[in-house]
């Protein structure tokens, strides 16, 4: 990243925190930032979740190792994340209409990961989100072998997990990722 592009980002995340402080009561900025700066190939993926649509936020931190997790906490899921199937292997099952790629490829690729089903839970006790969108899940091995892949939304005040064939894709479902620095 250029010094210029790398100050925006940081200005950008450090608005982000202080003005969502109810997601990360007890960190405070400096230790994000050290943290950060100690883990510059961090910003990369953090540069491309933002590019993305994520608004990528601090939503934890382990408190054996000082790590944190930073993760997509746009509204909806992140826009210039959509219209993809869930692996590689679901898009290469896709005779026809192929979607650009997967979740897990473009994932991999911003050096993140899907978040959990326990990850999407935890962030929905952090605000409402996806109440217009859905997003795909990590998915169990043993759920991913029968063809299937799960994804969340929010709706009538809940959130739920579902399953779809893995390999199908809508205009309004991406996925949201974490990182840990």
């Amino acid at each position: 990243m250029k010094a210029q592009e790398r100050e925006v980002l940081l200005e950008a995340l450090q608005a982000r925190f202080e003005n969502n402080m109810h997601r990360h009561k007890a960190i405070a900025w400096a230790d994000v930032q050290a943290r950060l700066e100690a883990h510059p190939g961090a910003l990369k993926s953090l540069h491309e979740m933002e590019a993305t649509g994520g608004e990528p936020d601090v939503i934890g931190q382990d408190k054996k190792t000082g790590g944190l997790t930073f993760c997509d906490c746009s509204a909806e899921t992140p826009d210039g994340r959509r219209s993809l199937c869930y692996d590689r292997e679901a898009l290469d099952a896709r005779k026809e209409h192929k979607p650009q790629s997967s979740a897990v490829e473009v994932a991999a690729a911003m050096g993140i990961e899907l978040l959990t089903e326990e990850q999407y839970r935890e962030l929905q006790t952090l605000g409402e989100f996806d109440l217009k969108t859905s997003s795909w899940i990590a998915t169990p091995p043993d759920l991913r072998a029968l063809g299937g892949a799960l994804f969340g939304d929010r709706r009538y005040g809940r959130v739920f997990v579902y399953h779809n064939g893995a390999q199908s894709y809508y205009t309004a479902r991406g996925f949201r990722g974490a990182l840990r620095v």
